[in-house]
């Protein structure tokens, strides 16, 4: 739930979230601090095209889900599928607290199973161009299925090292969060 719901609050955070989703959110940020701060991505950020660099970390974040999901075993001894039903039954079990665009966004991710379809790289390609709809700017995401693939051999390899680091993060993070 602090994954989701940290997607949609920036700056302060609201001090009616419930502790166990202020954890969640707060992990969250943590996490992406850490990625965004790691060397290996940073290097990964600097090889996308001039035209989608601003957008890089969103884009590599759609294509780790991506990779995720082709590496799923490689990561986790749960069913992916058992899983992704069990985070949908989480998200539905706790609609009531999380702020209405997370709840729409929880909605969308089990009507349409994105936590499956992330596999299949169209889903990836017409996630940035949603998203891109929502920014301020000129939008070059639309341009994600003709300039990424390029890309993808040297991403997944920076996933493969970089996952399990990251992991070995959430978890010390999610066990320090737990401990307070």
């Amino acid at each position: 739930m602090g994954g989701l719901e940290g997607d949609f609050h920036k700056g302060l955070l609201p001090g009616n979230l419930a502790p166990s989703l202020l954890d969640g959110v707060r992990l969250h940020r943590a996490i992406d601090a850490y990625t965004d701060s790691h060397p290996a991505l940073a290097v990964a950020r600097a090889e996308f095209p001039a035209v989608l660099r601003r957008y890089a970390g969103i884009l590599m974040d759609l294509c780790f889900d991506h990779f995720l999901q082709r590496h799923w075993t490689r990561f986790s001894d749960v069913p992916q599928q058992e899983f992704n039903v069990a985070v949908y039954a989480m998200l539905d079990r706790n609609a009531e607290h999380l702020s209405h665009r997370a709840r729409h966004m929880a909605n969308r991710l089990e009507e349409f199973d994105l936590l499956t379809r992330y596999g299949e790289w169209d889903t990836i390609v017409a996630t940035a161009e949603r998203i891109g709809q929502r920014l301020r700017h000129d939008n070059p995401m639309h341009r994600t299925a003709e300039l990424v693939p390029a890309l993808l051999p040297q991403m997944e390899q920076v996933f493969l090292e970089f996952y399990p680091d990251l992991l070995g993060f959430s978890n010390s993070n999610a066990i320090l969060a737990a401990s307070k």
